[in-house]
This record gives structure tokens, sequence and C-alpha cells, in this order.
């Protein structure tokens, strides 16, 4: 990157605002893993919008259950799910309390830490593979469901932060249909990313589960 990425923490006001405008604002900013390892940071260049109860696609379409209740929360909170019984994968919380919406972190440039990452996503053949990807990014910056709740607005102790970052001209914000995602949630352009860069994971279209006879 060519100019110095901005520390400044962001505030729970950022959070606080509709899921359409916080997700492709998210671009640019720096996520920050802390924990007794080191200090992990990642600009994030890929993320997805989830507008729960609007929204087929999100996790908190149907309301309130023990696995989505961090959605309701307050904004600025993390919300980290175990999907396919292998990989987790993290969300930042937005909107009012009590409105479940969420954005899906999906792909970065690890700056700093890269060190700490490469043992734990040993398939990946450069660095800039290292958190292409939903369970790529969440198993490179060791996130787990102890992480689930945390707030991320909580000051420099918190184990997962975000940094103003610098963002990407508009020019170069990309938006599309979200990867996987099926039914009546397809269409919607609500997947995000920086043009061209080589960290962005690769589209792959909804495919629908055969049924065993």
């Amino acid at each position: 990157m060519s100019e110095s990425p901005d520390r400044t923490p962001l505030t729970r006001a950022f959070f606080d605002r509709p899921v359409l405008e916080v997700a492709p604002d998210l671009l640019g900013r720096t996520l920050v893993r802390t924990s007794k390892a080191g200090r992990i940071e990642l600009r994030l260049t890929e993320v997805e919008a989830y507008a729960g109860a609007i929204d087929p696609g999100s996790h908190a379409f149907r309301g309130r259950t023990a696995r989505n209740a961090v959605m309701f929360g307050p904004p600025g909170h993390a919300y980290v799910y175990f999907t396919y019984g292998m990989w987790h994968c993290l969300n930042l919380v937005c909107g009012p309390e009590g409105h479940a919406s969420g954005v899906l972190l999906r792909a970065g440039e690890i700056l700093v830490g890269a060190e700490q990452a490469r043992p734990r996503r040993l398939s990946a053949r450069y660095d800039k593979e290292l958190a292409k990807g939903p369970a790529r990014l969440a198993t490179a910056l060791d996130v787990a469901l102890s992480l689930n709740g945390t707030d991320t607005c909580d000051g420099p102790d918190s184990p997962l932060s975000v940094l103003t970052g610098t963002p990407p001209p508009p020019d170069q914000v990309r938006s599309g249909p979200r990867t996987g995602v099926g039914g009546d949630g397809a269409p919607h352009p609500w997947r995000f990313w920086i043009d061209d860069d080589p960290t962005v994971s690769p589209y792959r279209a909804h495919v629908p589960r055969r049924r065993t006879p």
C-alpha cells in the first residue's frame, strides 16, 4: 500500500448504520487480532452484507436463536459461527440494537503478523492466499467460537478491533451476488470487494444439495 493506514479505531457509531452502508465502507479498514501469540493486522478487501429479517440468506431471517443472538445485540460486536463441522466465520454486527444484521468478512491482506498466520494456513502457497475466503480469514487470525460476542469497540485490550485504515476510492469498489447464497436471497448484489485485489476470493454460485434417494 502506498500510504500509511489511519490508526484511529472505528467507533460504535460507524457500525450503528444500515448494513448496506456499513459493508462497502469496511473495505480498506484494518482488522486487528490481538492474542498471546502477538498481533495480526489485516486490510479488508471483500465482505458480504446480511440484512436479518428481510434477507432469506441471513442466519437471523427466521428470528432469534441461541446461535444468532449476538446479531440482535449492540452494533460493533463480533458474530462468530461454526459451519460444515469444520470452519469458523467472522461477522461484524451493525445497525440498531434489536435489528439483526451483519457483515461477513470474506477476505483480506495480512499487513502485520503473517508469520503467525502461515502455520495455521499450510495449504496457502503465497501470503495473498492466507485470508482469501471467510473460513481462511478466520483460521489465519485464530478466530473461534470463544470470540463470539467480542466488542470490537472496547478499546486496545479487545482481542478484535477495527481501525480506520485506508478505504479505496469509490471507483475501485465492486458489488455482485453473494457467494453460495441461493433461493430468494441469491439475486441481491450484497457482496462488495476491491477491484483487482489479489486477495479477493473467487465467486461461486449456490449449488443445491441433491437429496439421497
